[in-house]
C-alpha cells in the first residue's frame, strides 16, 4: 500500500507569484501557510500574502482555518448572502473574528455567473458558479437549499485566456456546470467519494455520498465518467475523504484513474495554465 499525507483542501491562485487568492481555509491552513514561502513575504509582523480569501461553502473544513489566521490585518472575505449568514449565525466564525482581526466582506454574487476580481490580486477574473450540493448539517439552508449554498469557481488568467475551475463539492452536474466544464483548461473537482454507499459499507455513517450532496467517482453518471466527455482539460480530483481507496496509489481504483488520466490533488501540487 501507497498512501501520501495530505492536509484537508484549499488552494491557492495567483497570476504573479506576489499577490494570492486563498480558496476555502481548511484547519490544516498554517501547516499549509509554512510548506509555501510564496505565501511568507514577511514584509511585515504576522504578514502573509493572502489578499483575499474565497469561499465555496460554509463547511466546517472550508471555514475553520479562518480562525488560525485572526492575528494579522482584517481578513478580506468573499462569499455569498447564504454563506455569510451561516457564518454569523449557525456557525458564528465571523462574530468570533470581529474581536480579533475582523472580516472585511465582500457579497459574491451569483445571479449570470457575474464576473469578480479580488482587491489587490491583478490578472485574474473569477466567476462564482452555482451548484447542487449541500449545505452543512447546522444549516438552515441544509433541507431548505438556495442558490449560492454552494460554489464552483471559474479562475480565469486575464494574460492567456486559459480558465481553471474548483469544485470541491458537485452533487450534480446541470447544463451551465457542463458548459463552464466545456470551456476549462484544467478541472479541480469533487473526488471525495468512490462509491455512493462508502460511508455506510464502512459503518462510518448512514449517509451516502448524494446526501452530503457529493458525485461519487464510479458508477453510471459518476465523476469518472462525467470527465471522459471532456478530453482537452486537464483532470484533477480534490477534497479526497479518507475514506476513499483512490488514496491508496496501488490500489485497483488508482489504477482506473490513471488510465482515464484524471490526477490526484496532493499537498505541494503546482498548477499552471
Amino acid at each position: 500500500m501507497m498512501v501520501r499525507w495530505r492536509t484537508q483542501s484549499s488552494v491557492a491562485i495567483s497570476a504573479d507569484a506576489a499577490s494570492w487568492i486563498l480558496i476555502d481555509a481548511s484547519p490544516d491552513i498554517l501547516a499549509q501557510l509554512r510548506s509555501f514561502p510564496e505565501a511568507q513575504p514577511s514584509r511585515a509582523i504576522r504578514d502573509t500574502a493572502i489578499a483575499g480569501i474565497v469561499l465555496t461553502d460554509s463547511q466546517i473544513d472550508h471555514t475553520t482555518g479562518l480562525l488560525m489566521l485572526r492575528e494579522g490585518p482584517p481578513l478580506r472575505v468573499y462569499c455569498t448572502d447564504s454563506v455569510r449568514d451561516d457564518l454569523t449565525t449557525a456557525n458564528p466564525l465571523f462574530g468570533i473574528l470581529a474581536h480579533y482581526c475582523g472580516v472585511e466582506w465582500q457579497r459574491l454574487e451569483t445571479r449570470d455567473m457575474a464576473r469578480f476580481h479580488v482587491q489587490g490580486v491583478p490578472g485574474l477574473t473569477l466567476r462564482a458558479v452555482p451548484l447542487s450540493s449541500k449545505a452543512p448539517p447546522y444549516s438552515r439552508y441544509r433541507h431548505d437549499p438556495h442558490e449560492g449554498d454552494t460554489l464552483g469557481l471559474q479562475v480565469t488568467d486575464d494574460a492567456t485566456g486559459r480558465t481553471l475551475f474548483y469544485a470541491p463539492g458537485l452533487g450534480r452536474m446541470e447544463p451551465h456546470v457542463r458548459a463552464i466544464f466545456e470551456r476549462a483548461n484544467c478541472l479541480m473537482v469533487d473526488g471525495t467519494f468512490w462509491t455512493d454507499d462508502e460511508m455506510i459499507r464502512l459503518g462510518i455513517s448512514d449517509k451516502r455520498a448524494e446526501d452530503m450532496g457529493h458525485l461519487p467517482q464510479s458508477g453510471a453518471g459518476g465523476m469518472m465518467e462525467v470527465l471522459a466527455g471532456y478530453r482537452r482539460a486537464r483532470k484533477i480530483l480534490v477534497h479526497v475523504n479518507n475514506t476513499n481507496p483512490i488514496l491508496d496509489e496501488d490500489s485497483s481504483e488508482r489504477g482506473e484513474l490513471t488510465a482515464a488520466g484524471i490526477e490526484v490533488a496532493h499537498d505541494g501540487m503546482e498548477i499552471v495554465l
